[in-house]
């Protein structure tokens, strides 16, 4: 019975503007189909975010016509995202395996409503590539960057433009990287202003910030 696990929270949308989402990691395949099942019934929007291998078909078949983001691990329903409103949301990843991260950042993003461009591979090793993307990141309201190792791009990012940068680190990298504490604590020493900071590996967190800095702007 659903009511033994889970206490869904059916008004969010209304509450908030933006829909219920179901964190997957720790629920059992049967739980997660439960779940899905009831936001099914319900209509209305779902992300279910680190959808794990042995879940992915039991979600779909709860809900035909989903997104399956396999990179980010996210499950949108429907799988067609809103129309895009307010400003452009960039996801920048430093590195290949930062990609997992930054594609649920955008997923989540696009499904919330927004406008979303996505630029891979442009860590502070080669610096001629970020700035090879100027043009995109400063027509961003928002951006998000992802990184790992010694996190220092989204300092880079936040003083080559004018729009807020939410910085995610992730746990990629050697020893020393401690699972994403140095990129972690990189970041919340950016001498760049404007830089916010989330949780190691958190891009619903991150394209969720995004998505609500970059909203329309309330008329009146």
């Amino acid at each position: 019975m659903l009511s033994d696990f889970a206490d869904l929270d059916h008004d969010r949308l209304a509450r908030r503007g933006y829909p219920e989402a179901v964190y997957c990691e720790g629920k059992s395949v049967e739980q997660v189909r439960a779940i899905a099942a009831a936001l099914r019934d319900r209509g209305g929007r779902a992300l279910f975010t680190r959808v794990r291998a042995d879940q992915v078909d039991t979600v779909l078949t709860e809900l035909p016509g989903a997104h399956h983001d396999v990179d980010g691990r996210v499950v949108a329903w429907p799988g067609e995202p809103p129309a895009p409103t307010g400003g452009l949301v960039v996801v920048v990843a430093a590195g290949t395996s930062d990609l997992p991260v930054a594609r649920e950042a955008e997923t989540t993003a696009r499904h919330l409503g927004r406008e979303c461009a996505l630029v891979v591979d442009v860590g502070v090793a080669g610096l001629h590539r970020v700035l090879g993307h100027l043009e995109i990141l400063r027509r961003a309201r928002a951006l998000v960057v992802v990184a790992g190792m010694d996190g220092a791009l989204p300092g880079v990012v936040a003083g080559l433009v004018s729009a807020p940068v939410v910085a995610v680190p992730t746990s990629v990298g050697y020893g020393a990287a401690f699972e994403g504490l140095a990129p972690l604590l990189t970041m919340l020493n950016a001498c760049a202003p404007g830089v916010a900071v989330v949780n190691i590996d958190n891009g619903y967190g991150a394209g969720h910030l995004a998505a609500q800095i970059a909203a329309p702007v309330p008329a009146g």
